[in-house]
């Protein structure tokens, strides 16, 4: 009986170890990632979705909290030795990741060594553009990109009989007749703070906001913004703040619900925020580009992106970053990018699918999902206006912010508010270049 359970054991035992087997080759990619809600299940579904069309890789995705979070515990992870395959970062953190030297795989780089077809032309040049070198290789891969768009309630426009505005002037004649009509707390107002006010706008009227090209010519780049521009606007903000005609809504987004619950009739921030417009404004709605100055020649020129990208971690074995090449390629589909777009409301990063969604005629029911699309290739990007590389960019904005927040409590002029942003933050810079350059 023994010696017969024995082999009856052995034969199951076999029998296991086979069917096992092929489950063992499977090679993991671990990705980390900072999606909640909707978004979050857009990413579970393209990896149980590259999961499903083929057997030889397997990519598990982990939510690691908020943009920040997720980075440091990337960063974190990888001076320990067990960094993840894939970190979602956003923008704002291109810098940084730069700055880790070793501790990333140029996309270009894995693309090429894991012989995948990749061409970087096929991606819309004023997204990829923020992740690249000066010579065109991509660091890192495209995944959500989002730009600042302006909400408008179409309803309480037209109670007071007035058409959207398109330049800066007509806002703040529109804000005050919002303001003295139904909506004293907030004319109009905006997320993002800095976002919006400093690095948006510099881009869409092609001034500077740092040398260097914005940083990505070089981390020894130098704070420009306290200019005769950037100074107008925020003089504006602090006089229409007075009587709430302008009213400003804190450094992130945590003031969107302002405009969703009808409190603010216009509202500057990301068009990523298009779900919760859609699922919570009970009125008339549509997005439109941001407006610009109409004295400032050649304005409005193109938005900046905001949102993440895929970083690849370094210290991978050949065969794991040959999957992870091919989970970017599977990405890139382009009814693929179709369909992130659909869902999300993240635009899609490659002209295929742009060209794609145009012919389907989806923008003819939804204009303003196409609004961020058409700022970001409203001209060709210049160096005023392909993007942002400066390190510490969390903290810098927060210098910025803090500075802005002075300015509209009357504490500072709007001049002593930017000249104290611009001092503040260059000696930031130099502090990371000190830990950057090598």
């Amino acid at each position: 009986m023994a010696l017969r359970f024995f082999g009856a054991a052995a034969a199951v035992a076999i029998a296991v170890g086979m069917t096992a087997s092929p489950a063992l080759a499977v090679t993991e990619i671990q990705w980390w990632h900072a999606m909640t809600g909707a978004n979050n299940d857009v990413i579970v579904k393209l990896a149980n979705d590259f999961n499903a069309a083929q057997s030889d890789y397997k990519v598990i995705p982990t939510y690691k909290g908020s943009y920040p979070d997720t980075m440091n515990a990337g960063i974190a992870a990888f001076r320990a030795g067990n960094a993840p395959h894939i970190m979602q970062v956003f923008e704002v953190g291109t810098a940084t990741m730069m700055a880790a030297t070793g501790a990333v795989k140029p996309v270009y780089k894995l693309m090429a060594d894991a012989g995948e077809k990749f061409d970087p032309k096929a991606y819309l040049s004023a997204i990829t553009g923020y992740y690249s070198t000066s010579k065109g290789e991509m660091l890192s891969f495209p995944f959500n990109s989002s730009s600042t768009v302006m909400w408008v309630n179409l309803d309480e426009l037209k109670k007071v009989n007035a058409e959207i505005p398109k330049t800066w002037p007509e806002v703040f004649e529109v804000a005050k007749k919002l303001h003295d009509n139904g909506h004293p707390t907030c004319g109009f107002s905006n997320s993002w703070v800095t976002w919006v006010n400093l690095e948006q706008l510099s881009a869409w009227h092609n001034v500077p906001l740092a040398s260097k090209a914005n940083g990505l010519d070089g981390f020894d780049t130098k704070l420009e913004f306290n200019a005769p521009l950037q100074e107008k606007h925020l003089e504006k903000l602090v006089e229409l703040q007075k009587d709430k005609t302008y009213d400003y809504a804190g450094r992130t987004n945590q003031g969107e619900g302002r405009f969703t619950s009808g409190e603010c009739a216009i509202y500057l921030t990301s068009s990523a925020f298009f779900g919760n417009v859609k699922a919570q404004a009970k009125f008339n709605f549509t997005a439109v580009p941001m407006p610009y100055y109409p004295d400032v020649k050649g304005a409005p020129q193109n938005s900046i992106i905001g949102g993440a990208s895929l970083w690849v971690m370094g210290g991978k074995s050949a065969d794991e970053y040959k999957g992870v090449a091919k989970f970017l390629t599977f990405l890139s589909d382009t009814d693929r990018q179709v369909y992130i777009h659909k869902a999300s409301g993240y635009l899609p990063i490659t002209k295929a699918a742009y060209e794609k969604a145009k012919a389907e005629g989806f923008y003819k029911d939804q204009p303003y999902l196409e609004t961020p699309l058409l700022e970001l290739t409203n001209k060709e990007p210049t160096e005023n206006s392909r993007g942002l590389r400066l390190g510490n960019m969390v903290q810098l904005r927060d210098v910025w912010a803090e500075e802005i927040e002075q300015a509209l409590a009357g504490k500072k002029t709007a001049k002593q508010a930017l000249d104290a942003s611009v001092e503040r933050g260059n000696t930031m810079l130099r502090q990371f270049e000190k830990t950057a350059v090598k």
